[in-house]
């Protein structure tokens, strides 16, 4: 192979994945004693508590976990229930400038109802709010911490 054609292949490989540990060095040494998920597994069978806690935080505790868990439950019965979730993605959408992606909100939940709650509540996570513990669970964890609740993009503002 010719030089040229080799740096040609070198500036169009992707570059490698980053590497990462399998555990955190302080991990390892906890003499092998079991020890709890990071993450629960409800969702699959129960899926009605974890809508309930994200409609919870999404809603700023105007609709309560049980309410909107009850509220699946019935909807769940008849098999319509994304009619209902689907709304709580678009709200959660629009509190945080998020795509409508892969698809529709609908179809997204028309799909695959579990899946979409999961990504939902690891959003909520991931931007500082911990669903299990209810809107006022957080409000008071970040009033303790110092900080406020996690800021709210909304699309169109400008300076």
């Amino acid at each position: 192979m010719c030089p040229n054609n080799a740096n040609a292949y070198a500036k169009s490989a992707p570059p490698a994945p980053p590497q990462y540990p399998l555990t955190a060095p302080h991990q390892l040494s906890n003499g092998g004693t079991p020890v709890q998920w990071s993450t629960g597994f409800i969702t699959c069978f129960c899926p009605c508590i974890t809508f309930g806690q994200v409609a919870e935080i999404v809603d700023k505790g105007t609709t309560s976990c049980a309410v909107a868990g009850l509220i699946f439950c019935a909807l769940a019965s008849v098999g319509c229930e994304c009619l209902y979730t689907c709304t709580y993605r678009s709200k959660l959408r629009g509190l945080y400038s998020l795509q409508e992606d892969p698809c529709a909100d609908f179809l997204v939940h028309c799909c695959c109802t579990s899946c979409a709650i999961c990504q939902e509540y690891r959003e909520l996570k991931n931007r500082g709010a911990d669903p299990s513990i209810g809107w006022q669970g957080n409000v008071e964890s970040w009033n303790r911490g110092g900080s406020t609740v996690p800021p709210v993009v909304v699309p169109g503002m400008a300076r």
